[in-house]
């Protein structure tokens, strides 16, 4: 038996990846596994090139768990190693400069391992101790074991083993005996060595047992893994029913997929799998994270960022690269170029993907339009590129549920819906049902309304906006329809200011309040045959408080009270009936004090005029106490003066009808608030 030091530049390696390798502590089983392919793949490759003439037998990498013994060891039966490998592969380990490995690569066991070639030391993370027993597939060559505790001392001593290969046998520490249960093994073997290169055997099949009353193993062995992935087949060969079933394989609770596509590209770099476009549900975040990223067929990471583009991390599936620099910094891997390159090219891909299908298939791709648009309208909100490409293949459906391409609609709206100033005004919907009485407006006037009730719509509104020539978009219910696309100067209302403001002041003095609902009134000339009045709403405020749904920076605008503005038509017969009532009901108590305030801001004038030509410094006490008793008086008649108007409004059923009907075309109207609207409409029945 031999003994020595492990070639080690830092004073103890061990401490080093317990201590920081902790967190990612089960990569071991995939670095071990891994290492444990690597070796009969490249028995596989001797004897096709003939230099290894022995037969192959069973190529399987088996593990085993002993609980009793407290060990798990992973075996294959590939080239293994003589003492010599052994010293040049294991006990040389090239490793300096631990301040600053320490300082760059604490918080990533996947960049230490990777980077520094420590795959095999990944053991040590979990294990007291390792022993490799092996034995080269050389003619002649001795078995060996090697065995270390987790210090830079190791001991080898020659053995007898009848088979080529290694057994790593890893005695599992106390903190880890997680890792001696068959059910632990199993989860880490289906996450990482699913579709690797060689059977990965663990175990054996089980069957239910009626005389045992429970699961029992069979002689088959249980193979864990698809050594030919599905990614890994020639597109030709492979039929639908292979790529759903694959997706079936990789997402068993998910819907089926809209459709794929397969990568395969050589040059200049290499680039194999399949992605596919869910069914999004709700939650694009819950969607994301599910494209599983390999490397050789051995699984890496399901976080793609860097790699593909942020828009696209939507998609489902496998990527596989030996290209991408798996291990090292995401901020590496943000400015490597041919990341960059992988990601340019998977880009034009889905594109190209997604222009053919429109191409070929119009009518099936208007039929999963609604699925798709999350995806491209993320794309073309965050990759300018990808704009250029999907302007052409993107589409509008309206109200109708018909489907036009940007360049179809912009035809088909625009010689109807160009306003007088010569900008084409695209109008859209975000909800059928509430907004019916608004589309139905618009399509009085020969206007075509957009459906956009997908989760991105509204912050692509903007993008469009800025992509469109002399162009805006406003929601149907933003305004009456007259002035959503004004083709005139607005009409003049046929009434004195006078009775315009007590008409508002009349319903300003009845309107609900409702939380974080801010209300104001306005009267306009609308048409005799229009409705006596309709809620509106701000289209910049609105916008503004759904894109404070995506961006945090805009969280001021989601806390802000939605505002209505509740248009009164003054053509109407009854608003005009209202005002005539309230004028008639309202002129005796109204008249002493609007005496009254026309006699005290004809004093406020006269008092304003006489300090206008005086420094500030010049204006005595006694002449700004004066104008403040004036405006305090006037204040007061003023509250008198709403005092009234509000005691006529407040019992007036058509004033209340009139505002509870607007209330509900927008589906304000609720609970005590309903009761009272239906027990009045009942009434006024009778």
């Amino acid at each position: 038996m031999a003994k020595g030091n492990i070639g080690v530049t830092t004073e103890n390696i061990f401490p080093v990846i317990k201590k920081f390798l902790y967190s990612d502590h089960e990569i071991f089983l995939r670095e071990i596994v891994s290492n444990a392919v690597d070796a009969t793949q490249k028995l596989k490759t001797l004897a096709e090139k003939g230099d290894f003439k022995g037969e192959m037998g069973d190529t399987s990498v088996r593990i085993s768990l002993d609980k009793e013994a407290g060990t798990l060891t992973i075996s294959d039966h590939g080239i293994g190693m003589t003492e010599e490998e052994i010293e040049r592969y294991i006990n040389q380990i090239a490793f300096s400069g631990v301040t600053d490995f320490l300082d760059k690569y604490k918080d990533n066991a996947n960049a230490i391992i990777g980077h520094f070639g420590l795959g095999f030391y990944s053991s040590f993370m979990v294990s007291d101790k390792v022993d490799i027993i092996t034995k080269s597939y050389k003619d002649g060559a001795q078995a060996v074991k090697w065995s270390c505790d987790g210090s830079p001392e190791y001991e080898i001593e020659t053995i007898e083993k009848e088979e080529r290969g290694s057994d790593i046998v890893l005695h599992i520490s106390d903190d880890c005996k997680e890792f001696l249960e068959q059910q632990k093994i199993t989860e880490l073997l289906n996450k990482y060595c699913k579709f690797m290169a060689v059977n990965v055997v663990f175990g054996k099949k089980q069957e239910w047992s009626k005389d045992e009353n429970k699961m029992v193993d069979t002689a088959e062995d249980n193979v864990i893994n698809n050594v030919e992935p599905l990614w890994t087949k020639t597109p030709s060969t492979l039929k639908d029913e292979d790529y759903k079933s694959f997706y079936r394989t990789l997402y068993p609770m998910q819907d089926e997929p809209l459709f794929w596509i397969h990568l395969n590209v050589d040059f200049p770099f290499h680039l194999t799998g399949v992605l596919y476009f869910p069914r999004i549900q709700s939650n694009i975040d819950l969607q994301r994270n599910k494209i599983q990223l390999y490397c050789n067929q051995v699984y890496v990471t399901d976080q793609v960022e860097g790699i593909v583009p942020d828009f696209l991390t939507l998609l489902h599936g496998v990527i596989d690269s030996p290209d991408i620099p798996l291990n090292v910094s995401r901020s590496y891997l943000q400015s490597d170029q041919n990341v960059k390159k992988i990601a340019t090219y998977i880009t034009k891909k889905v594109a190209d993907r997604l222009n053919s299908i429109f191409k070929t298939d119009r009518k099936d791709y208007e039929a999963k339009w609604d699925d798709l648009k999350v995806f491209i309208n993320y794309g073309m909100l965050t990759d300018e590129s990808f704009y250029d490409r999907a302007k052409d293949f993107a589409l509008f459906k309206d109200t109708e549920g018909k489907y036009y391409t940007y360049e179809e609609y912009k035809t088909l709206i625009k010689e109807q819906q160009t306003d007088k100033d010569g900008t084409l005004v695209y109008l859209y919907a975000n909800d059928k049902d509430e907004q019916y009485t608004y589309i139905e407006a618009a399509k009085a006037k020969g206007y075509s309304v957009l459906m956009f009730d997908g989760q991105l719509d509204t912050p692509t509104v903007g993008l469009f906006e800025q992509k469109f020539e002399k162009s805006r978009f406003t929601r149907v219910d933003g305004d009456i329809i007259d002035r959503l696309i004004p083709k005139e100067d607005a009409k003049k209302i046929d009434m004195s200011d006078e009775d315009s403001a007590n008409l508002s002041a009349i319903f300003n003095s009845q309107m609900p309040q409702i939380e974080k609902a801010h209300f104001n009134v306005e009267v306009q000339a609308l048409g005799a045959e229009q409705m006596p009045a309709v809620f509106t709403q701000s289209e910049y405020m609105r916008r503004m408080k759904d894109m404070s749904r995506y961006q945090s920076g805009m969280a001021f605008y989601g806390q802000m009270p939605d505002t209505y503005t509740l248009v009164l038509n003054s053509d109407n017969e009854i608003v005009k009936s209202i005002l005539t009532d309230a004028n008639a009901s309202t002129t005796e108590a109204l008249k002493p004090i609007l005496a009254e305030i026309r006699s005290l801001k004809a004093q406020e004038q006269v008092l304003e005029n006489e300090k206008k030509d005086k420094k500030p410094e010049d204006i005595t006490d006694e002449e700004k106490k004066q104008l403040d008793d004036t405006r305090k008086s006037i204040s007061e008649q003023e509250t008198k003066k709403s005092e009234v108007i509000s005691s006529y409004a407040a019992a007036n059923d058509k004033v209340h009808q009139i505002i509870d009907l607007a209330l509900l075309q927008n589906g304000m109207l609720k609970g005590e608030a309903l009761d009272k609207f239906l027990k009045r409409s009942a009434s006024l029945l009778k």
